[in-house]
């Protein structure tokens, strides 16, 4: 069959046709789409385990559920550190309440003073601006409720998702091969590869800067005698898997965290370490303990992050980089997307 060449306006509406209904597409299968990836994304960091399992004469299905159990494990410590480290903040809710309650005082008497807006006028105000406060709190607790349900469910299936992902790889494999005529199959295998590598790297290398951010932010703060040091460290490292947002809205929550068991310089204090952190992390260990892994330029980055958080929520923002960086890895191999793998890539 004769091949034909389409014009350039022709080949972009093409294109974006493509890529609007495959963003829709994955919107609204959401619920199965987020579980797979991330079992996509667990399975390529299990896979070297798995794999020297079976080598030492483990049956496969067996080294599969082996390495789900570790990653259980694994994510159930940590879990259970950071449990603690919440439930021993709940305790200090009272001081919390006082807090505020002095602080509301203040700012009452300040609007006394300076617009000479009485008690009365500002309760009042109050009443009204809260008046549907309590079905929306109704309405949100039932909605959490929800969400954590479909959380767990999710979850489960998540990790049946990463069994049959180490179970099934090989078959995996030899269906994404056959897709393809017998001529592009060293250019398939070395997509696969090139991929395998770039998400492995890139999990491992996220762990490690999230372990060394960890430690730097509990040793200063400690140091510093910041109290809950190591619930704001582990809510600093969770959040900065999001690029160049997640950091600031830790911040934010550790300033709050510190003022309300502190004092509000200690507050500043967390702010300045905060930024001193990002600083070290942005410009010292991302580049070498994760490096260029992904190998995308910052604008494709956040692109990537508000896409992801438009389509997927909270998840996208972090699965939406390795997916773009797949996408990258393909533009590159295919000679007619080469444009965008460019357009997409690190400059020179």
């Amino acid at each position: 069959m004769k091949s034909v060449k389409l014009a350039f306006y022709a080949r972009l509406a093409l294109i974006l046709h493509a890529l609007i209904l495959s963003l829709l597409l994955m919107h609204l299968g959401k619920t199965v789409i987020i579980p797979l990836f991330f079992a996509l994304l667990i399975s390529f960091a299990l896979l070297p385990v798995c794999r020297q399992l079976e080598k030492w004469s483990l049956h496969r299905g067996l080294a599969a559920a082996i390495c789900v159990l570790l990653f259980v494990v694994l994510i159930g410590s940590f879990i259970d550190i950071l449990s603690h480290q919440i439930v021993n903040f709940t305790h200090n809710l009272p001081e919390l309440q006082k807090r505020f309650s002095e602080s509301l005082t203040d700012i009452r008497q300040w609007l006394l003073n300076t617009y000479h807006i009485d008690y009365q006028q500002q309760t009042d105000y109050l009443k009204k601006s809260t008046s549907g406060l309590q079905s929306t709190a109704m309405s949100s607790l039932g909605a959490t409720f929800i969400g954590f349900a479909e959380v767990f469910i999710l979850t489960i299936f998540f990790l049946i998702f990463t069994f049959f992902m180490l179970y099934h790889r090989r078959l995996f494999k030899r269906f994404v091969v056959a897709l393809f005529p017998q001529d592009e199959l060293p250019k398939v295998e070395e997509v696969l590869n090139s991929a395998r590598r770039m998400i492995n790297r890139y999990i491992i290398g996220l762990l490690t800067e999230m372990f060394i951010l960890i430690i730097l932010l509990l040793s200063t703060l400690a140091i510093l005698g910041i109290k809950y040091a190591l619930l704001i460290s582990v809510i600093a490292a969770l959040l900065n898997v999001i690029p160049y947002l997640g950091i600031y809205t830790a911040m934010a929550i550790s300033m709050f965290i510190t003022f309300a068991n502190g004092e509000p310089s200690q507050a500043v204090t967390v702010g300045i370490v905060f930024i001193v952190a990002h600083f070290l992390d942005a410009n010292v260990i991302l580049p070498r303990v994760v490096g260029g892994n992904v190998k995308l330029n910052p604008l494709i980055t956040i692109i990537a992050v508000l896409t992801g958080k438009l389509v997927w929520g909270i998840p996208g923002m972090f699965l939406f980089i390795p997916l773009a960086a797949i996408i990258r890895i393909i533009s590159e191999k295919v000679e007619s997307l080469q444009p965008w793998a460019i357009l997409m890539g690190e400059e020179k």
